[in-house]
């Protein structure tokens, strides 16, 4: 397993959510929800920055059957404009199918009124796909998901 911080990102169409792990990879916590095109790379930027982040991984929203819709696409770009900015920081791309599903029922069953998962189920899913990559590297003993070529 890889020393350092991770920083996960849930990608939506109006809500980024984040989440950040411990340096020895064990821990996955979330960190916040920032507003789509206003501070999000801004903020996520921060972040790498201040956790002096070993990667980012964001989540790839894959339809059922393994193929990319529109979110998919969204999600892709919004990698590839992040990995411009904080080139050489390493960014991935891991599939989070059902992520924001699993949130949204873990947040029912720990008592929070569906009405207030908007707040922080995007920092829930996130926490999820971050846990899912470091899973995935405790298992191979191989950095998780789809690496985001840096741009020459």
């Amino acid at each position: 397993m890889r020393v350092g911080a991770r920083i996960a990102v849930d990608v939506g169409e109006v809500r980024v959510g984040v989440a950040r792990s411990d340096t020895a990879g064990i821990l996955a916590t979330p960190v916040a929800t920032y507003r789509r095109y206003k501070d999000d790379f801004t903020s996520v930027i921060a972040l790498v920055q201040e956790f002096d982040a070993l990667e980012v991984i964001v989540g790839l929203p894959l339809n059922m059957d393994g193929s990319e819709g529109k979110s998919a696409r969204n999600a892709r770009r919004w990698a590839k404009q992040l990995s411009r900015k904080i080139a050489p920081v390493q960014v991935c791309l891991v599939d989070e199918r059902l992520s924001t599903v699993t949130a949204h029922n873990l947040l029912h069953e720990a008592g929070r009124k569906e009405i207030t998962h908007r707040s922080v189920v995007d920092q829930v899913a996130a926490v999820i796909i971050l846990e899912s990559a470091l899973a995935q590297e405790r298992a191979t003993g191989f950095p998780p998901g789809e690496r985001i070529e840096m741009e020459r």
